[in-house]
């Protein structure tokens, strides 16, 4: 019979793999979402929506369209708007499709929390692969789709605005978007104050819950789940790679908070490749995701969609593990080595300043 002590022990252990994992991530989150927030108001609209267009030509509009969306946070509920925005303002199909891969698999917070999580390699990797397969999809679109008609171009102004306006998911659970800000208007120093309300606020507050449950569900992997269990079952090759990603496509997961339970199941055996599958094809895709660019782009974009996103994924996978297969190097024993320079002491004033923001952003979202 399970006795309350043996209860206790384990809540207690779950919140300690938790909380060290939280730690770990703090001070490059912070960094991340700096570098977002100044992102958001100092790179313009007008500019990123310029080149996107039929005239670039099918090749670059979709090459633009993914170098803008990789430093972009936004998760793959919110890049929606943003999406179907840019395709309205005269965006090709590719570079609509090339832009609603790239934005939500990476982003600048993402970018920071895997060097602090897992290891340099992956960090380089992940931006690479995301660019790769947005670009593949997108050139894919451009020169197998059907020849669009062209809708005639709206004001910048009013495609900006809609880009800005709060968007109501069809997923209950995400609030994706922000209030309309004239940023034209603003000075240089109230452009960064807004950078950081953005950052802070509106950002963290997004992805706040998710990322809790996902360094909640790696501190249960890491307390409970045997390590041989994750090695035998899940320790690479083909099959364990398709089950993450029938778990990772129709799943909504952030890049942010994927990757705490990405570092777990590496931390327990799982194949770095494997575990790839997922981080590539969680964020990139969910169901109401799969359903907006069947409404919106068309049934054979949807499959071409879904097609190169788990054909990239695998393919990923498979030469991330023979990377590190060659180099000599075990995934799991490197796991957060990245971020082990940093005295502790300045990990957990950072995991401590970001408890109350968390807080007040998902206390901001549920209001």
């Amino acid at each position: 019979m399970i006795q309350l002590n043996d209860i206790q022990a384990v809540i207690i252990g779950i919140a300690a793999e938790s909380w060290y994992m939280f730690e770990e991530a703090a001070p490059y989150l912070f960094l991340g979402f700096t570098i977002a927030g100044l992102l958001h108001v100092f790179v313009q609209d007008e500019q990123i929506m310029k080149y996107l267009g039929s005239s670039a030509g099918k090749v670059r509009s979709a090459l633009n369209a993914t170098l803008v969306g990789i430093p972009i946070p936004l998760c793959s509920c919110g890049v929606i708007p943003a999406a179907l925005s840019l395709k309205k303002r005269g965006a090709t199909k590719g570079a609509t499709l090339s832009f609603l891969i790239s934005t939500p698999e990476t982003g600048v917070d993402s970018i920071a929390i895997t060097y602090a999580l897992l290891d340099p390699i992956m960090t380089i990797f992940r931006p690479i692969a995301t660019l790769i397969t947005a670009l593949s999809a997108g050139i894919a679109e451009n020169y197998l789709g059907r020849k669009e008609i062209q809708e005639p171009e709206r004001s910048a102004k009013k495609d900006i605005l809609v880009m800005q306006a709060p968007l109501s998911c069809s997923d209950s659970s995400c609030s994706c978007g922000s209030d309309s800000v004239d940023l034209s208007e603003l000075s240089a120093k109230q452009r960064i104050m807004e950078g950081m309300r953005y950052a802070y606020v509106e950002l963290l507050g997004d992805i706040s819950k998710w990322l809790i449950v996902g360094i909640v569900f790696a501190g249960v992997i890491s307390y409970m789940i045997p390590a041989d269990l994750i090695h035998t079952y899940f320790g690479g090759g083909i099959l364990s790679m398709l089950a993450m990603l029938l778990v990772g496509i129709p799943l909504y997961i952030c890049a942010t908070a994927s990757t705490p339970l990405a570092a777990a199941l590496i931390a327990k055996g799982m194949s770095p490749g494997t575990a790839f599958v997922f981080l590539l094809a969680g964020p990139a895709t969910n169901a109401a995701t799969i359903t907006m660019v069947t409404k919106f782009l068309g049934k054979r974009t949807a499959v071409l969609y879904l097609g190169m996103i788990a054909l990239c994924s695998m393919g990923f996978g498979f030469l991330l593990d023979y990377v590190y297969f060659n180099l000599g190097i075990e995934a799991s024993s490197i796991v957060g080595s990245a971020s082990e320079t940093m005295p502790e002491e300045i990990k957990t004033a950072f995991a401590v300043l970001l408890i109350p923001l968390m807080i007040y952003g998902i206390y901001k979202e549920m209001k």
